[in-house]
Order: structure tokens, then sequence, then C-alpha cells
């Protein structure tokens, strides 16, 4: 992006060189207080661990400048309000890293819906599998699977239909690995989605499909359906006389999304000098939250929640 300066790399943790693998930032730091209190900075990407972004985000709005947050906004629901108030208050522009969204095959499902192509929508199908599991340092803090993987799947539910959910029921379970169960996480889950416009819906999440990044969509509909299916490592098929062959597909989610990850960036870039409204906003990050924790209730009690306004 030859248009975008970076300023600033602050690692508040300190564990990385930094200078070796960007040389184009003009300081490494590790105190992020320096990156806000430079007038020069007009935008700051939050990218550590969850707990921290509300409190960064205060900071980062007090201070004047516009924020890029990865997901998810936070886990507390009084600090992620408080950080929602002061960027309203502030007027800094805010956008959440749900980068699927700038996915151009997801997209597409999109545009034939609005164009009218599908009718009027009645099934909403998600599967989002992973290739393998995390790390059980990264479980632990993860704030578990609905808010650390299928948030995605939430923000994309909602961002796919245009319309929004009354309730969730989850059915969950630990088939993967019994060190997540032991953590207090599950490892695979269906949830079922109930729109305020009475589609439904249905999300599909495993920490293990073997055979790669397993990620597809489909909106169905009264006049037609549209689907997209995974991102393979190449289009190229074999077949024989004993088997038909295609690839797997991609690995993980840098390989999966690298064009997403550059779309999203360069949106927010172009909001903040003025060319379009933020696409992912700050609500659209609670919303995604309040569809979590509807599921983590439900998978809980084993039965349908509503899904909680933004207070």
């Amino acid at each position: 992006m030859p248009n975008i300066e970076i300023a600033y790399i602050c690692d508040i943790a300190a564990e990385e060189d930094w200078s070796s693998k960007y040389s184009q930032a003009d300081k490494i730091v590790t105190d992020y207080h320096q990156v806000l209190a430079d007038k020069r900075v007009q935008a700051v990407l939050i990218c550590v661990p969850t707990d921290l972004h509300p409190q960064f985000t205060i900071d980062a709005a007090l201070a004047g400048k516009n924020i890029f947050c990865e997901k998810p906004v936070g886990f507390d629901d009084d600090a992620i309000l408080k950080a929602y108030q002061t960027v309203q208050e502030t007027g800094v522009k805010f956008q959440v890293g749900f980068n699927r969204r700038f996915d151009k095959n997801f997209r597409r499902i999109v545009d034939h819906r609005e164009q009218g192509d599908l009718g009027t929508a009645h099934i909403l199908k998600i599967t989002s599998r992973d290739p393998e599991p995390p790390s059980m340092d990264y479980v632990k803090r993860s704030g578990g699977i609905f808010m650390d993987m299928t948030i995605h799947d939430f923000d994309m539910a909602r961002f796919i239909t245009g319309e929004e959910v009354d309730s969730v029921f989850v059915a969950g379970g630990v088939l993967v690995d019994p060190a997540i169960g032991e953590a207090g996480d599950i490892d695979t889950a269906l949830t079922t989605l109930r729109f305020k416009n009475g589609m439904i819906g249905l999300i599909d999440n495993s920490r293990k499909a073997v055979y790669g990044y397993d990620q597809r969509i489909e909106l169905f509909g009264s006049a037609g359906m549209a689907h997209a299916d995974n991102v393979l490592d190449s289009t190229t098929t074999y077949s024989g006389s004993k088997t038909v062959m295609s690839d797997k597909p991609m690995f993980f989610f840098l390989q999966r999304y690298i064009d997403a990850y550059f779309s999203e960036l360069g949106s927010f870039f172009e909001a903040v000098q003025g060319e379009h409204d933020i696409e992912c906003t700050f609500a659209d990050g609670i919303y995604a939250i309040r569809l979590a924790q509807a599921a983590k209730k439900s998978l809980e009690t084993g039965q349908p929640v509503k899904v909680a306004p933004i207070k």
C-alpha cells in the first residue's frame, strides 16, 4: 500500500525482533502510549490479546486516533460498552477485523442476494472447520470456541443474510481432543440460528478437519441458491481409470484469506481518508459477541437462547 506509512510497531511483550522483519517502520517501541502521543499518527491497528482491546481502544480514541481492532472487541461487557461509548463520543473511526466479510467469494453471495437472484432467503449454511486445534495456551485464553472461532461465523451470518438473529440453539461436545474439554471448552459444535424474519441457519464447526481448512457458505432462497466452496491449492484435477483427484483446501487462514486481509485493511484506510464509511463497525463487533454469549448459554442450558441487544 504505497500511500500508507508505518510510523511505529509497538510490541508490548517485546518478544520479537521487529526491526529485522519490518525495516520500513520508523520506530520500534514497547509502550503504546508513545504511538498515541505522536500527532503524525492518524490510525492504529490493535492486535494485542482480546482482554486488552477495550482499554487500548479507549486510550486510542481519547488520543484522536482512528482504530482498526482485531476481533473480538473484548470479553468483559462493561469494558466493551465503555469503549463503544468512548468511540462514539470522540467521533473516531473504528473497524472490527472480521476479514471474511472481504473475501470476494463470499461477497458474491451477498451480490446475488442484493440483486434479488435468490428471491426470499430461507436457509443459510456455514461450514467452518480448522485443520488442527490451537495450542492449549491459546485455548485457555481464547474465550472459548464461540468467542474465538464461531464468532467469525456469527458475523458472517449477519453479513451474508443482511438480517438479525433472534435466537440460537447449540449442540456441542469434545470429539477431537480431551484436553480441550479439560480446559473447559468444546471442539465440535452445531449451532442453529433463527432469524427475526423467519429464516433459519446452521453453523457447523470442528477444530480438526484432516483434509485442510474447510470454509463453505450457502444461501438458499425461493428463487435460487448461491454457494461459495473451498479455495483449493490449485484448480487442477486428475482423472484416470481408477480415480479422480483434486487438490485439498488451502491449509489455514493465512493462506485462505490473504487477499481478504489485504482488502479489509485497504477498506479501513480508505474510510480513514474519507472515501467511504467503515464497512465493519463497532456495533457489528458487539452483535457478534451477543451471538457468542447466547451460544455459550445454550450449550450450558440445552435450550434455545434469545440474542440480547446492545445495551
